[in-house]
């Protein structure tokens, strides 16, 4: 079977179903999916964006945690400059 038949079946098959579908009434469950794949969708993008921002927060909260190990560095740097300088020889 040649690409274009296996497609042109797999089309004739999926539109059969659907209107096997209509007779049984599925259609009724329309708004229902609908509305709950709308709200899936909804909270999977707010997931991802408290994610997000989650990880945003972590990354500020590390480079205040560098930055607070820079300045503690440079104060150390600072005293031991003074002393150097300063102390008895």
């Amino acid at each position: 079977m040649s690409a274009t038949s296996k497609a042109s079946w797999m089309v004739a098959a999926s539109i059969g179903a659907v209107e096997a579908l209509k007779d049984q009434g599925v259609c009724r469950w329309n708004y229902p999916l609908r509305s709950l794949q709308q709200h899936a969708k909804n909270n999977i993008r707010s997931y991802y964006q408290a994610k997000k921002l989650s990880a945003q927060s972590s990354s500020a909260i590390c480079s205040k945690v560098n930055n607070e190990k820079l300045k503690q560095s440079e104060e150390s740097l600072r005293n031991v400059m003074y002393l150097s300088c300063w102390g008895p020889n």
